[in-house]
């Protein structure tokens, strides 16, 4: 049997997986590199491969690494038009492995540049994925729609009051105007919550599947859509610090050939495509720009403080005004 990746025994997860019928054998794994939340490995017998997911190393909390909600909403999508692995088990014992973890079907894909046909495919799903009526799908109950928008800005102001190591121009205006004028919530959807190019796999220029919903409840869909240009646009901008983000995955290669002026076209497709009101789009990129100004200042915080290494991490900081400036613009 290989040697042991970080945080998967898999003399224990061998045993686990042959009692419940899905592997024979001796197991190999592999950690995929790149990923800044939950890890996935995959994972071969002598004849199958599959993906195994678990959350971080050291102590998490449950609300944010909850294995069965991830793999509950994967289930429930596997029917639709939004392309998702299928979900094999999940194990709920944290004694196996050392936490829950599920097992899901191995895609092949990777992430290519962002083409304007892939960005478009992109979109597509993201609209597929915000048509599908919650309860048509079991996930009626997956989160509380109410007051969505509200609680995203007010999640995200805490967050950067913990992080406060410096005074930005301009961040507290920014959310001062995002809660002072909170639009109309435009229905209730699925949300993917993190949606990007990073988190899916491609193929031949087709969405195979898109992966890491560990950020996904119930909620106003325009923020996916948002967050998703925003993005793009950081990446374009600057590689290292839209890898620093997230915007680009470590694997994913350059940044995304786009011009930045694409958003609005990508925007009026979605518009097309969902027929939702865009009316108020503004806002919703005001607080995408919010959000990631956040994760930034606390990226540039922890570096400041000698928590983080990697490329980007140390002109990160050089991002947060830009972002709080562009949201500005937008509100």
């Amino acid at each position: 049997m290989d040697a042991d990746p970080p945080g998967l025994d898999l003399a224990r997860l061998a045993g686990h997986l042959q009692r419940a019928g899905l592997t024979e054998g001796p197991l190999t794994a592999e950690l995929i590199v790149g990923g800044r939340s939950n890890l996935t490995y995959v994972v071969r017998d002598a004849e199958r491969t599959y993906v195994v997911r678990r959350p971080p190393l050291g102590h998490v909390l449950a609300t944010a690494h909850d294995m069965a909600r991830e793999h509950q909403v994967m289930s429930a999508l596997r029917d639709t038009a939004v392309p998702v692995p299928l979900m094999f088990h999940l194990c709920r014992d944290a004694e196996v492995i050392g936490a829950p973890f599920f097992v899901m079907e191995h895609v092949e894909g990777g992430q290519p540049p962002l083409t304007p046909a892939l960005a478009h495919a992109l979109v597509d799903v993201l609209a597929a994925l915000h048509s599908i009526a919650p309860g048509s799908v079991g996930l009626g109950d997956f989160g509380r729609p109410e007051g969505f928008l509200e609680r995203q800005a007010a999640r995200w102001k805490r967050q950067l009051d913990a992080s406060r190591s410096r005074d930005v121009p301009g961040f507290d205006d920014l959310y001062e105007r995002l809660i002072r004028d909170v639009p109309p919530q435009g229905g209730s959807a699925i949300l993917h919550g993190d949606f990007k190019l990073g988190n899916t796999l491609v193929a031949g220029g087709e969405v195979r599947a898109v992966l890491d919903w560990e950020m996904s409840t119930l909620g106003d869909p325009l923020t996916d859509l948002a967050l998703f240009l925003l993005y793009g646009e950081v990446a374009a901008l600057d590689p290292a610090a839209g890898r620093a983000v997230g915007a680009v995955s470590e694997a994913g290669g350059e940044a995304p050939p786009l011009p930045i002026e694409a958003g609005a076209e990508l925007a009026a497709h979605y518009g097309e495509a969902s027929g939702r009101d865009l009316s108020r789009f503004g806002w919703y990129t005001g607080l995408a720009c919010f959000k990631l100004a956040v994760i930034a200042e606390g990226i540039h915080f922890r570096h400041a403080m000698g928590l983080t290494v990697g490329e980007g991490f140390a002109g990160i900081g050089e991002q947060v005004a830009p972002l709080v400036a562009r949201g500005l613009m937008e509100v």
